[in-house]
């Protein structure tokens, strides 16, 4: 039966029940709005909670006999040409756990490229899965890395025959994304399946000038977070699968140990709502997207200091086999400012918040939100920032390490040393001990430090340079990198 996507049952399903009367004496407490405080109704309105009810016994029936959700997940799974689609309310943050998990058990190998996300090294600590880790691909020039090559998971797997599958990050939030039909070669010759963490490529499969969608590619599991280039709400994540190499009632019991017993209705209705937008929109709006964005770049590329970072930078022999547009990635080095300067800089004089920031870049993602009066106003801010920036300090030098040296031995397993006896350590006396957490510069999130590595000088120099420079680094027990919890040693 051909797939109706005019359809958008989890919406009717909210729909159904305004217009239906219905008088829940059930969770949440806020009963459509009637309970919430006055102050928080005036500032989200009463949509928000009018949307807010329970999915089993408010947008559908006590033993879900109107199939809403699932219907909703099987249109999903038409739009993008997968088996199976999952919905999380959770972000793509559990989506990729529940991915591994289904995958690879305790004690058991997974190839993961060493750019993945925080997420992942959770999934890790979380299952004890034991990482096979796979090089990227190192701009040194750039300081960037783009995902591993079909090569490196080849000789990934010669070294690990044992490795339950693969898990590769593409695109990357920078746009850098992988030969995915060359990796899942790779993995399928061994009968071991491919999982892609295409959080930051909800738009793929809508316009032929993108780079290729993981399940068109031949990817077994994709999960992808709707809410980062899509429509959907903060938090909404879908996780497809195709193919049999891993069956879909095992995913779904993956994704169940770790998901919420509450999943927010609205959520789902922002992930309704993006699948019937872009099954019937999609081309016309991703390339009105890529438009604006060749616009946008064209026009950074003009101001004095500022360079764009394109497909000539990103593409070629040991970098990257793909490229998005649509992140825009500023190189400010002509500047002689940071990317922490710059959108710190961008936020307090001209009300315009940047995504990627780093020791020496600045991302400005335009999507199929954006207008010419958005990326007017961006385009005016970032003119001004030029202008501004021989007034501001000289960015603080942030000690960037070569990629050999970036990289540091795993000298154990990362959920022993996570959950092992730890101390913590001055910065000063790390070198040569083993990390027992972890830590993150975010965006965009990639550790540059596991639980289980040992931690080596230029990699903690990288650090406390960038923490004195302005970077973010959310997760350490210490946040002002005085001291590292290690794992510990005998007598202290």
């Amino acid at each position: 039966m051909t797939a109706d996507h005019t359809r958008a049952p989890v919406l009717e399903a909210l729909v159904d029940y305004r217009r239906e009367g219905r008088l829940s004496f059930t969770p949440p407490g806020h009963k459509q709005a009637r309970g919430a405080d006055p102050a928080v109704r005036e500032v989200l309105g009463d949509a928000v909670f009018y949307g807010d009810v329970l999915a089993t016994g408010g947008l559908d029936d006590r033993l879900t006999r109107g199939r809403v959700l699932q219907r909703a997940q099987e249109l999903m799974a038409d739009a993008v040409h997968a088996d199976h689609t999952f919905f999380s309310t959770c972000g793509s943050s559990l989506s990729v756990k529940a991915a591994m998990l289904a995958v690879a058990g305790p004690h058991e190998k997974l190839l993961i490229g060493r750019d993945a996300h925080k997420s992942v090294v959770s999934g890790l600590i979380l299952s004890g899965i034991e990482p096979a880790w796979v090089e990227p691909r190192w701009d040194a020039e750039r300081h960037l890395a783009h995902p591993p090559s079909a090569e490196e998971f080849e000789k990934a797997f010669e070294a690990h025959p044992d490795a339950k599958g693969a898990l590769v990050t593409s695109p990357t939030p920078y746009g850098a994304s992988a030969d995915l039909r060359a990796v899942a070669e790779v993995c399928h010759r061994r009968s071991a399946p491919l999982i892609v963490d295409e959080a930051w490529g909800a738009h793929l499969p809508f316009h032929p000038d993108l780079p290729s969608w993981a399940m068109d590619a031949g990817a077994d599991i994709c999960v992808t977070s709707i809410h980062k280039m899509g429509s959907g709400l903060e938090q909404g994540s879908v996780f497809h699968l195709r193919g049999d190499l891993v069956p879909p009632k095992l995913l779904g019991m993956r994704a169940d140990l770790l998901g919420t017993t509450s999943p927010s209705a609205l959520i789902f209705a922002g992930l309704d709502g993006w699948r019937r937008q872009m099954a019937l929109r999609g081309r016309e709006l991703m390339g009105g997207a890529l438009e604006l964005a060749a616009e946008v770049r064209a026009a950074v590329e003009e101001i004095d200091g500022m360079h764009v970072n394109d497909r000539d930078d990103f593409r070629g022999p040991g970098r990257a086999h793909g490229f998005d547009p649509l992140p825009v990635v500023i190189d400010l080095e002509g500047l002689g400012i940071s990317g922490f300067q710059a959108a710190d800089w961008l936020r307090e004089h001209r009300s315009v918040i940047a995504h990627i920031t780093d020791h020496r870049r600045i991302g400005a993602q335009i999507t199929h939100g954006d207008d010419r009066e958005t990326a007017g106003e961006l385009l005016a801010a970032l003119k001004d920032l030029a202008h501004a920036a021989p007034g501001l300090d000289s960015a603080p030098r942030v000690e960037v390490p070569s990629p050999s040296e970036l990289r540091m031995p795993q000298a154990g397993l990362v959920r022993d040393a996570f959950f092992g006896p730890t101390q913590d350590v001055p910065l000063d006396r790390a070198a040569g001990r083993v990390a027992a957490e972890m830590i993150t510069p975010y965006p965009p999130g990639i550790p540059a430090v596991l639980p289980g590595e040992r931690l080596t000088e230029p990699v903690l120099r990288y650090l406390r340079s960038g923490l004195e420079a302005g970077m973010y680094l959310p997760d350490p027990s210490d946040p002002d990198l005085e001291t590292i919890r290690v794992v510990a040693e005998n007598g202290g």
